[in-house]
């Protein structure tokens, strides 16, 4: 039997950390979001809250001592969490330094960027529509950030989040918004990558005939259209040596030899899909 041993109290209370919308009960449980997450964690994370509920929660009154004074003696973000991975023992020394340069790193990015990473990272792991959410209010607050002497974001940033707005919409096959979306960022940016993209979920929402007399009509960028055929040819041949296209290939056999069997792999199936696509819910 395996027994581990934590450092400090299991919360009764969990901890929410900020910008990941996660709960931890423990030191070990916070320690191992910092260092998954570390390039999306900013400033936010050096608070009170969480100094009180590692003295309260977990009863490590002289870390959060240690934390207080960094954190209030404008210490750094790379700082404040390379006390609390050290202390808590969970990582040794390299692993250690390379969370603390990616802390380093990140607290660099301006609010725009910070925020823009957290929401891409939603993207990632397929939660769509809490993406699309979070792009929105960015978008929505734009005028407020470019008041920011300091940081005004810049245009190309306000670029690649409508391109990702659109990856985000493609993923939930809406490939019409995210057409829009593409659109808009290469109207922005004048990326050859925004406009393929705009023509890619174009050949997925329209009709054979309406798309190419789209592509017709930008004559100007022909290129674009033929490294979107080329690149299209690739993934269907890539596509083409995969188990799954293997299945649905050999169900076409089924559907007349064996209807139970083609019946029960035609349910199967459904439901795998059903689940992926729930997912970005």
């Amino acid at each position: 039997m395996r027994v581990s041993v934590c450092v400090g109290d299991y919360a009764t209370t969990p901890y929410c950390i900020p910008g990941l919308e996660l709960n931890v009960y423990s030191m070990e449980e916070l320690c191992y979001c910092i260092k998954e997450n570390a390039f999306l964690l900013d400033f936010s994370l050096m608070n009170d809250s969480l100094i009180d509920w590692i003295e309260r929660q977990c009863g490590l009154k002289n870390l959060a001592r240690e934390l207080y004074q960094l954190a209030h003696k404008n210490g750094s973000l790379s700082a404040f969490g390379m006390m609390i991975l050290a202390y808590t023992g969970l990582y040794d020394e390299d692993v250690i330094r390379e969370i603390g340069q990616v802390l380093k790193k990140g607290a660099g990015l301006s609010t725009v960027e910070k925020r823009k990473s957290q929401i891409d990272h939603l993207v990632r792991q397929k939660k769509f529509l809490s993406a699309l959410r979070g792009y929105d209010q960015l978008l929505e607050s734009w005028g407020e950030f470019e008041q920011d002497q300091e940081q005004p974001p810049a245009a190309s940033t306000r670029a690649a989040i409508l391109h990702n707005k659109g990856v985000a919409f493609a993923g939930l096959m809406l490939y019409g918004r995210a057409a829009a979306c593409f659109r808009e960022a290469y109207q922005i940016s004048g990326a050859e990558d925004d406009y393929t993209e705009y023509l890619a979920a174009k050949r997925m929402e329209l009709p054979e005939g309406d798309y190419v007399a789209l592509a017709a009509e930008n004559g100007g960028n022909y290129q674009c259209v033929l490294q979107l055929e080329k690149k299209l040819e690739q993934l269907t041949r890539d596509w083409e040596s995969q188990p799954e296209y293997l299945r649905l290939y050999n169900r076409r056999e089924l559907r007349g030899t064996d209807r139970q069997r083609y019946q029960e792999e035609s349910d199967s199936l459904t439901q795998a899909l059903k689940s992926s696509y729930r997912k970005g819910f």
